[in-house]
């Protein structure tokens, strides 16, 4: 038996499994080499539709659109063998029917090959999310800071930090685990209220900028190696990679202007005529 058999890729029910146990760790990747690279530390490889701010330079994700999720997801599936690969769902895929959402989550699912798909939203998107999961759908629920829809609630602001407005989320987060959900990332929310919702739905809670009070961490990977030119005030940068990479290329143009020029020594000789 080949290593690569023995390596059995996790499924959102394992995910599920892990409430109350081990940290779950999640980071996102739209590209199979850093696929390759975050798959043997990662639980769950999220493919999110921030591709569209750091991949393309979007202000927002809401121009993000099917085809570009599922090509950066087919990307991310040929480059890991480990984790549950989970793709979002983007703005305007799903919302106007549970048969819209059930179509362009069978597009994802049969195209990519991953194991999950994700959707923001709560109460409203409930029934959507049961009927998915009923088709043989796993979908990750998505509540607190809601990135897509950034044009009502007008810009990328922390959630919860006003108790008035706890039961509203905490409405969210029961409505898509009791819907089937089998996790749900809790986004830019108060340390109490993730708290109070990770004691009280029965599947993992899974936070950006929420405290460890969450069952796992997710961050977006150019965010914490520095790549990004804006983060949210919650990411902590593990590196910086932005000025290694920007020295490298510097180095690299100085010396073709030298005409220096890289790998010269390494010129491949002409082959011998034939007599």
């Amino acid at each position: 038996m080949s290593v690569q058999d023995e390596i059995r890729r996790l499924t959102a029910a394992d995910i599920q499994a892990r409430k109350g146990g081990e940290p779950i760790v999640c980071l996102t990747s739209y590209h199979a080499h850093t696929a390759r690279i975050v798959d043997q530390h990662c639980d769950i490889i999220l493919v999110g539709d921030s591709l569209g701010m750091v991949m393309h330079g979007l202000e927002t994700t809401v121009p993000v659109t099917l085809d570009m999720m599922i090509l950066q997801g087919h990307a991310v599936m040929r480059g890991s063998r480990r984790a549950l690969v989970t793709v979002d769902m983007p703005f305007g895929s799903y919302e106007a029917s549970k048969e819209q959402a059930f179509m362009s989550a069978a597009r994802v699912l049969k195209e990519t090959g991953c194991g999950a798909i994700k959707m923001e939203g709560g109460v409203r998107v409930a029934e959507t999310v049961r009927f998915l999961v009923e088709r043989g759908v796993p979908v990750m629920g998505h509540i607190g800071l809601t990135p897509q829809s950034i044009n009502t609630i007008g810009s990328f602001r922390a959630q919860g930090r006003d108790e008035s407005d706890w039961a509203r989320i905490e409405d969210d987060a029961k409505a898509v685990a009791e819907a089937g959900a089998f996790s749900v990332v809790i986004e830019a929310v108060a340390e109490p209220l993730a708290r109070k919702i990770s004691e009280s739905i029965r599947v993992p809670t899974i936070g950006i900028g929420a405290s460890v009070a969450c069952d796992g961490q997710v961050l977006v990977l150019e965010d914490m190696l520095g790549l990004s030119p804006r983060v949210p005030k919650f990411v902590k940068r593990y590196t910086t990679l932005g000025p290694s990479i920007g020295e490298a290329v510097a180095a690299f143009a100085a010396e073709v202007r030298g005409r220096a020029f890289p790998g010269a020594e390494h010129v491949y000789p002409m082959k011998a005529k034939k007599p």
